[in-house]
């Protein structure tokens, strides 16, 4: 780590004024320790000069798939179950080491260089301590687990079947390793991969480890009226009563989707303070439908926002998941419905406290971690820039191309596009050797 003194920026804070200010921000070791103006360079500082770039909270992305950075282009135009069954599963079932290891990295390397410092990643079922080695050499603050899959099922691989003991001994066995490494940048997370794939008794035990070792769980639900309506016929309930009937459904539950909620989900959902992962691309993508997010927002839900995966989005930027969660709504709820404001905070603030992080990352204040991302707006596709709320050039004209420089922990892990942590040539080389390893294997065109 480094001592920083970014100087001259225009500050998207975040904090509970949403301040916007001019003005400079002093880095020592992980943490931010003064912003004002003028500040003058102190011993070893290196000075960013800002002047002309913006300086926002590193986005915070609840739902993303590393491991399946890999089957970018291998499942376009399916539906979910489809999608599943015919390439998600086949392919997961391939994996190795290495083609984990590269796949974490590729998604990782992309997610750097887009302004997301921190997510929430579901792996696998095998070889998830490889993601977490590549979660770990490139400095992105992290929550991940392995994927549970312990319901019997003849549709997925025998690979992906694993007996529950086991796979609730490789989870803990990883949360031990890896929860809390790198002064607490990564995180374990279980992560069961949703109801169909896990029997109560997995869920049951889930639920008592999370709240023994007071760590996140991180599942899906709600996705798709098919995935319903399995969850209806083996478990007689719907997902989220489901999952509260089993005692999952509490403030360290963190849900994908919740595409299909009806009001007893929703009423579970705010009593029970779970957090929801909106996931715009990807339910357009698969056909999943349109989550009511402002009406969740009236109910008070907690809502966060996630890329999911690269075959089912096909990309991990939160620009993109930015402006769809906005501009979906409109044509149903009115233009004012999920304004620009709204969806930058489920990007930040939002996605700090569905990770419990709230009080240290998520907004740019003195005393919070050092996980910003410093934007370079001046151009022509976000000019002019007189009169315009900031933040609303963010979500609706910026792209990823716009981020300059990334800073996680108090580490610049991408400064003026040039990555520090993450060779470029050798993943995007080892990855296509590995997609070709893997199609060889599952014999997918």
């Amino acid at each position: 780590m480094a001592n920083i003194l970014i100087r001259h920026a225009e500050i998207i804070t975040m904090n509970k004024q949403e301040d916007i200010i001019h003005g400079d921000i002093r880095i020592r070791d992980n943490l931010i320790v003064e912003i004002g103006s003028g500040l003058e360079a102190q011993g070893d500082e290196r000075v960013i000069d800002a002047m002309n770039r913006t300086v926002i909270p590193g986005f915070v992305q609840t739902h993303i798939h590393l491991c399946q950075t890999l089957f970018r282009g291998k499942g376009d135009d399916l539906e979910l179950m489809d999608w599943l069954r015919k390439r998600i599963w086949p392919l997961e079932a391939a994996h190795d080491e290495d083609s984990l290891y590269y796949s974490a990295m590729l998604g990782i390397g992309e997610l750097i260089t887009s302004g997301t410092t921190t997510i929430v990643d579901m792996e696998t079922v095998h070889h998830t301590d490889y993601a977490f080695q590549a979660i770990a050499a490139s400095g992105i603050r992290a929550l991940s687990g392995k994927v549970m899959m312990d319901q019997k099922n003849p549709e997925a691989p025998a690979a992906l079947q694993e007996e529950t003991a086991a796979s609730l001994q490789e989870s803990v066995d990883l949360l031990e390793k890896w929860n809390g490494y790198g002064n607490g940048r990564i995180q374990y997370a279980f992560s069961p991969r949703f109801v169909i794939s896990c029997t109560e008794e997995l869920l049951r035990e889930v639920g008592s480890l999370s709240a023994r070792y007071g760590v996140k769980v991180h599942t899906h639900a709600s996705e798709n009226p098919g995935e319903i309506e399995l969850v209806q016929a083996m478990t007689g309930m719907r997902n989220v009563v489901y999952l509260d009937h089993l005692g999952l459904a509490n403030d360290r539950l963190i849900l994908a989707h919740c595409v299909w909620l009806d009001a007893e989900e929703k009423r579970i959902l705010r009593e029970r303070g779970v957090h929801v992962s909106h996931c715009p691309g990807s339910n357009l993508k698969l056909a999943s439908g349109i989550a009511d997010t402002p009406g969740m927002l009236q109910e008070h839900i907690h809502l966060s926002l996630g890329a999911d995966g690269a075959p089912c989005n096909n990309n991990l930027d939160m620009f993109n998941e930015m402006r769809l969660a906005a501009i979906i709504q409109k044509p149903a709820h009115g233009p004012t419905a999920m304004d620009a404001r709204s969806v930058f905070r489920m990007a930040t603030i939002g996605g700090a406290k569905a990770v419990g992080m709230e009080e240290q990352i998520g907004s740019i204040e003195v005393g919070k971690k050092a996980d910003l991302a410093i934007l370079n707006l001046y151009n022509f596709h976000t000019f002019p820039s007189y009169d315009v709320d900031p933040i609303s050039r963010i979500v609706y004209s910026a792209t990823r191309a716009d981020v300059e420089t990334t800073i996680v922990d108090g580490e610049i892990l991408m400064e003026k596009g040039l990555l520090k942590t993450v060779d470029k040539e050798v993943v995007l080389r080892e990855a296509n050797r590995s997609i070709t390893r893997l199609l060889g294997k599952t014999r997918l065109a």
